[in-house]
């Protein structure tokens, strides 16, 4: 067997083993380096070698199911809506940080590695709205920057969401809170 075949064996098991953990978990700190190696039956350094990190693998195993959590989410009855740009994202920033919260242990597990490495050279799927939102008034690069901080903002509070509540009062927990905390955002980043 080529080496290359080896190491894709070994991402796929560590992958899976993770999928399994963390679906079983209560909280993502249980899932530690050795438990998911041991589970895959690798080596614990074969983590860093194949994803950098566990975040990174937590991050490829939770990015493994995004088809699946979109579908789950109705996302494409949302943006093929009639409704105006800055509505239809909107009515998605919602149900992606319903989602962050219902799926806070992969929230917790990935938030940090997500705002710290994402790569921000790959497309925004925000970006087409916030631009048709501002048709023009606004540079693209404007609009990249308006994307990036209405999705960082959100994943950074939904993140820290107990400490928002400590903060301003905000439980986003609650969904209609949730809600007007996105709607607060939404007035600050994306002005009519």
């Amino acid at each position: 067997m080529r080496k290359s075949d080896k190491l894709d064996i070994s991402k796929s098991k560590l992958i899976e083993a993770t999928m399994e953990l963390m679906d079983a978990c209560v909280n993502p700190i249980e899932v530690t380096s050795r438990t998911i190696a041991s589970k895959a039956g690798v080596q614990v350094a074969m983590i860093n070698y194949c994803f950098g990190s566990r975040e990174g693998l937590i991050f490829e195993a939770f990015s493994m199911n995004k088809d699946k959590y979109m579908k789950e989410l109705c996302i494409d009855s949302v943006e093929n809506s009639s409704k105006p740009p800055k509505e239809i994202l909107r009515s998605l920033h919602y149900k992606v940080a319903e989602f962050f919260i219902r799926e806070y242990k992969y929230t917790s597990a990935i938030t940090a590695y997500v705002l710290l490495h994402r790569d921000l050279s790959q497309k925004q799927s925000s970006l087409p709205l916030v631009m048709a939102h501002y048709s023009g008034r606004k540079s693209e690069e404007e609009c990249k920057l308006i994307s990036y901080e209405l999705s960082s903002t959100m994943q950074l509070a939904i993140n820290r969401y107990e400490d928002i509540k400590i903060l301003s009062g905000f439980d986003l927990t609650n969904i209609e809170e949730l809600h007007r905390f996105i709607d607060i955002q939404f007035d600050l980043f994306l002005v009519d």
